[in-house]
Formats: structure tokens, sequence, C-alpha cells
């Protein structure tokens, strides 16, 4: 077996003997002491950089790091050099132009479970605050005032919160609200059981369908074409009169100009609000005077253990993934691992030598892939499977680099339909993986299908190749012949090879119907013109040479 997970992971994350960090945002001391203590890496920090400036200097480094302020737009990565990956030290990559970066095989992650509680803990804050009016109560009492009677509010205890968005932090939201006794119910269109949080919340299945019967909202989501605006003046219509929002997501979730008119109309009966379409707010934003409103700067992940962490876990995530160590909190590349223990790494290494058996038969080009994975253990890296097998059908049919990042993008921006189908428990197929290729045009020519496993000494075996059984280790050089199944091809193709002056190691044959496929191991590299004359001979169908890497152990 190869040592290393996949040969493919290796290409994505070259190693280098010093990494190159370009830190692009305002980042936290400790953060900064950390990434300047590794003796690897070469650190340059520059806050503030706009981004023609940043596009000028980015391709320098192997590394990324910005907080929100920066921008990473389609110009900063139009020549991306030597970046390989970009970590944003936060949640929301709304500033990362993700197409852009997954074209030119760059890695996004975040640090999504760093900064979890803070923000957690923020907006149920301002649910509180916004609850029984101590905003505005604060305001009077500094002015000098004493107004008792103007500011009576709601208690949470039997009100019905809704969450939109039941992650990491939407759940964590629901805890404490729970603990207030408080009933949760929640949308999330990618959970599609009818309660979550072991029963306690109950899920809607549309967010419309949620709103007539919640008190409360609270948004945890991020900014995407389904979420921007999700809280319009036709949702507020559905909404109970006087309904609470609170935003401590992502601006542009809520339409700002409907949420006015709500409140302006008592629809909705308060807001609060801690990220805006626009950052920052502008001076004279309506959203700053509004009386129901709530408004905070931002400051979700604004406490100094969550700075800390984010910092932290940024740096060490983006140095674990050009160490070749793993990859932790990926944006744009979800499935992909490469942490993978030696079963896993075995069914990877399969898959990759499967996929570039099989490539040079593809002759009709590719309208569809399909990937079965079947058992525990590659289930469990079936991402990983999917990308290293894509690169090594396409790579020799494309001019683009691809590598594990942006592999996928290639593919489906050439019309190539992907599609992996997972099963855990097949017990009577075993562990295996299958890949399966339509052509652009067929003409009833049945898909290109290649099997195979790993036995138990964690060696690659291919078990099918396009209908012939077989069982053949793929491995070093060798010769596929594909001829009519009648006497004398063995001795026809034995002969062109000695005349060849070309060993045959080991052959393997396989029967189906009127033809036949012979694998051919090789000691040495065949000549190019040995296919010239096996193809000349009218019983030989086909003849490819290619060359994989040795197996170990």
């Amino acid at each position: 077996m190869t040592a290393t997970p996949t040969q493919a992971a290796a290409s994505t994350t070259p190693r280098a003997s010093t990494f190159a960090i370009l830190v692009a945002d305002k980042l936290n001391d400790e953060g900064l002491e950390y990434i300047r203590a590794q003796s690897d890496v070469e650190l340059t920090n520059r806050p503030g950089l706009d981004e023609d400036a940043l596009a000028e200097i980015v391709g320098e480094h192997d590394g990324l790091i910005v907080r929100s302020a920066a921008t990473v737009s389609a110009n900063v990565l139009e020549h991306p050099g030597r970046l390989k990956i970009i970590a944003r030290a936060g949640v929301g990559v709304d500033n990362i132009d993700l197409d852009a970066a997954t074209a030119a095989g760059i890695l996004v992650i975040n640090t999504a479970e760093a900064n979890t509680i803070t923000t957690a803990e923020h907006a149920f804050g301002l649910l509180l605050a916004l609850a029984r009016h101590i905003g505005q109560a604060h305001v009077t009492m500094a002015d000098g005032r004493w107004d008792r009677n103007r500011f009576q509010g709601t208690q949470l205890s039997g009100k019905t919160l809704g969450v939109v968005g039941l992650g990491r932090i939407g759940q964590a939201v629901a805890q404490r609200a729970l603990a207030f006794d408080m009933n949760v119910v929640g949308f999330d269109p990618f959970i599609n059981t009818p309660t979550t949080m072991d029963g306690k919340v109950k899920l809607f299945r549309s967010f419309v369908e949620m709103l007539p019967n919640v008190d409360m909202l609270t948004f945890h989501v991020p900014l995407t074409d389904d979420t921007r605006g999700i809280l319009s003046d036709a949702s507020f219509a559905q909404c109970n009169p006087g309904m609470l929002a609170v935003n401590a997501s992502r601006g542009g979730v809520i339409d700002e100009d409907a949420l006015l008119r709500a409140l302006d109309n008592g629809q909705c009966g308060g807001a609060a609000l801690d990220v805006y379409a626009t950052e920052p707010l502008p001076a004279d934003s309506p959203l700053r005077k509004h009386p129901k409103l709530l408004v905070t700067p931002h400051l979700g992940a604004s406490t100094v253990e969550a700075q800390r962490a984010v910092s932290i876990d940024a740096a060490e995530s983006l140095l674990k993934y050009l160490r070749g160590q793993g990859i932790s909190g990926a944006v744009n590349a979800p499935g992909l691992r490469l942490d993978l223990d030696p079963v896993q790494a075995g069914f990877v290494d399969l898959a990759s030598r499967m996929a570039r058996l099989i490539s040079p038969m593809v002759t009709r080009g590719f309208a569809s892939v399909t990937f079965e994975v079947t058992g525990e253990q590659p289930a469990a890296v079936a991402g990983t499977i999917e990308r290293v097998a894509l690169i090594g059908l396409l790579q020799g049919h494309m001019n683009t680099p691809l590598n594990m990042i942006n592999v996928r993008h290639a593919a489906e921006q050439r019309g190539i339909k992907l599609r992996t189908v997972i099963d855990e428990k097949d017990q009577r197929r075993g562990e295996q993986v299958i890949i399966e290729i339509a052509g652009e045009a067929t003409h009833g020519t049945p898909p290109r299908r290649i099997v195979g496993g790993v036995d138990d000494s964690m060696h690659p075996r291919v078990r099918e190749i396009n209908g012939y059984h077989m069982d053949m280790v793929p491995a070093g050089a060798m010769v596929i012949v594909q001829n009519d199944d009648q006497p004398g091809i063995i001795g026809i193709v034995g002969t062109e090879f000695g005349n060849a002056g070309v060993n045959i190691a080991d052959m393997v044959i396989s029967r189906r119907q009127r033809d036949a496929m012979m694998v051919l191991k090789v000691d040495n590299d065949p000549p190019a013109d040995l296919l010239d004359k096996l193809r000349a001979h009218d019983s030989i169908n086909r003849a490819i040479i290619l060359k994989l890497p040795a197996v170990h152990g």
C-alpha cells in the first residue's frame, strides 16, 4: 500500500519547507503569536488591504486568513499563484467568492465551532433584551427619567420560539430557550425528521407553515439565494400580530424595508438585529432610531474567548491542511476527508487506481458518472473516494489541472452529472466501490463499469471491468487487450510481446459471451508500436497501455 492516504491528496497539498501565510484582517494577538511560533511559517500581517492590493500579493502565499472585512473576490483570485487555502476566522463566508476559489482549486474553511456558544449567547441575550425593552429602558434612565409604566414586556416562559436553521448555533439557542421553559419549534430544510434534539423540537416542513405557530423568531442560517429576504412582506403577513424577531446570523436574511413596515403597522412587535444587509450600518439608516428596534454592531462573535478561539482555530486548521494532515471546517469541499485510517486509505487508493484504469476505455465522453460505495469503511470516506476517482477519470481528458478541491466543479462545469450512492450495510456485496460512466452518445453502448474491493492484506483488487469478471491487483505496467473469443489469440499476443522484447509477468483472462479481455502485467515498459501491432490483428478489438503505482507489502 502507499504510505499516504492518496496521491491525489498529496497533489492537492504539496509539501513545502516553509509556508507563506498572509493575514489580511485584524486577528487576535494570540492567534498571530501562534502563527509566529511555527518554525515552518513565514507570516505577513497586512490587515486592511483593499481588493486591488490583496490581488497583487495573494498569489505569493500558500495560505490566506481573513475575517469579515477583507473581500476575497473573483478579481482577487484571478491569478491565485501558489495559494492553496483560505481560512475564515469565523463562520460566514459571504466575503469570499466560493465559485472562484473552487475553480482555482483553493480550499475554503471556516471555524464554525469556535464561536458557537458566544453567538448563541448573544442571540439569546438579544431575545431577552427585546422581550423586556432593556435597551430602551436604559436610555431613559441615562436621560434622568423613571418610566416604569412605559416598558411593560413579555416573559419568555410558555412562549413559542421558532428557530430557523438548526445547526450548531441554532441548537445552542434552542437549548437555552428550553431551559427558560419555552416551547421550541424549528425549520431546517436539511433535516428530514419530524423532530430534532431528542424530540424536544418539532420541525415544520416549510418556513411559511411555521410562522403562524410562533410568538418569537430567531435566525441562524447562511445568506443564500434561498434565505435572502426570507422574512418579507409576504411572510410577515403569515405571522401572529406583535411577533418578535431576532437576527444574529447574516444580514439580508430579513428584508429590512419590510421589517420597518411591519414594525410601523404592528405586525411585528419588535426586532433585535446584530447583522445588516450593508455593514457598517449607514449612520442615517432608519434602523438605528426606530423605537421598536434593538441594534448592535455585529457583536455575535465578539468575546475574548471567541476571538481567541477563532483565530487559533483558523491558523491550526490552515496549517493542518498545508502540512497534509487533514481537513477541518471545509466549506467548498463537503465530504472530503484526508485523515484516513489504513482501511479507509486502502479504499481511496483503490478508487484512484480503478478510475485511472477505466479512463482510457471511455471514448464517447462523459455524460454522467455514478459512484456506488458499499460497506461501513468505504462509506465513511465516500466524498474522498468520489473526488480522487474523478481526478483519475478526467485528468487525461481535460487541460485543466485538477485537484481534490476543484474536480467536482470542473466536472459540473462541463455538464457531467455526478451521483454517489452510499450503502453502509449491504452485507451481500460486502465492502466495494463501483464506478459507472455513461457516454455522451451511447448509441446502445452500455456504460463503462469497474468494480473493486480491498483484500485482507489491504491490497486493491479489481473484480470486474465492463462485464468481464476477474480478480486482479491494479498495479504496475499493464497492457489490456479486448479480443474475439477464438483459438489462437493468446499465441498471437504472446508472439507480439516476445517480438517486442516485453516479458509477461502475469496474465488474467476473462470471457464474456463471444469476446474476452486479457490483462497482462509486464516487467518492462512496452514500446509504443506494440499497440499498433496488436491492433493490426482482426481478432483484437482494443489494446491499451497504462502504468499504475506499484503495491507494496
